[in-house]
């Protein structure tokens, strides 16, 4: 029951030789999502073995250049490797209209459909289901639109507990309704609720990615609890201002995020290249205001363990 966060890009608007400009990938049960999908992208895919046709869907947080320009090779390669899947892009407009063109342009017989999904005013209602996760969107305050993408596992199924079979004598139909979250009604007319039959098998687990913001109260609110958040930090808080006046945060910020909404654990990236070989300043800078802080470096994974439950 994977559940992991893998960094193929770190860095912000100038890609270095060491960083790659920002995408990430979430694998949860085996499924891919690809969140941001920097210059380069598909060659950082294919380096931490990750194949191009793996990826489901993809989310973009904005559509500055960073974030995006990765987008249409990897495209382009897809369709080279034979896909046939559809692939759903979930991104704010005009990326309808920016897709359009660019496949009418480069990739009119692309084999497989692409189909682009506006985001938008960020409802606090899913933009994305299927069966093994949820996918909200988190306005961020960026200069344009932008959006942080919460990503919440689905309820398991529940498990019937072995010593309550035996202890009631349960058929195979009781089983099959319990672990539907029915109450078992016995041949006496004895009704037993479900929460004494069963037991949840383990907690769902949380991700929130948070790319590119100003420290927002509505991001801490849209974020709490989660179990790992990934929030940026481009700037150290020595040049707040030039944070405030390009749409960042600083590492210290980021920590404040993460300390104020509860999260179980931080990794922060996105960092500017002007602090090329100090990203160690980032890291102390976040771990003075939140202890669980990580720094996303290129094919390093986050992993949210299992936390298994019996009641």
């Amino acid at each position: 029951m994977t559940f992991k966060l893998i960094t193929l890009g770190s860095g912000s608007a100038l890609p270095t030789i060491d960083e790659y400009p920002a995408a990430h990938v979430l694998n949860i049960h085996e499924q891919f999502y690809l969140i941001d999908a920097g210059e380069g992208v598909q060659v950082q895919l294919r380096r931490y073995g990750i194949s191009p046709l793996k990826i489901g869907c993809v989310f973009i947080s904005h559509l500055h250049g960073d974030h995006v320009y990765g987008l249409f090779g990897l495209i382009s390669t897809m369709g080279l490797l034979g896909r046939k899947k559809r692939l759903d892009i979930y991104a704010p407009a005009p990326m309808g209209k920016i897709m359009s063109d660019h496949l009418n342009y480069f990739n009119d017989h692309l084999p497989y459909p692409v189909v682009v999904h506006t985001v938008g005013s960020g409802k606090e209602k899913p933009v994305y289901s299927d069966r093994v996760v949820d996918v909200y969107a988190i306005p961020l305050s960026h200069g344009i639109p932008a959006f942080g993408f919460l990503f919440r596992e689905k309820m398991p199924k529940r498990n019937v507990r072995k010593d309550r079979i035996a202890e009631y004598g349960l058929s195979l139909a009781d089983i099959i309704g319990a672990k539907k979250g029915k109450d078992v009604v016995l041949t006496d007319g004895t009704v037993l609720e479900n929460e004494i039959l069963t037991y949840l098998p383990y907690q769902p687990r949380s991700f929130a990615y948070c790319s590119d913001t100003l420290y927002s109260s509505e991001v801490i609110r849209r974020v709490e609890g989660v179990d790992l958040l990934y929030h940026e930090a481009t700037f150290l808080d020595r040049d707040r201002h030039i944070a405030e006046k390009t749409g960042h945060s600083t590492a210290f910020q980021a920590a404040c995020v993460a300390l104020k909404a509860k999260a179980g654990r931080l990794v922060i990236g996105h960092f500017s290249s002007r602090y090329s070989g100090k990203k160690r300043l980032f890291l102390e800078e976040a771990l003075s205001v939140f202890e669980n802080t990580a720094l996303a470096r290129e094919g390093v994974e986050f992993e949210v363990p299992v936390c298994r439950r019996y009641k």
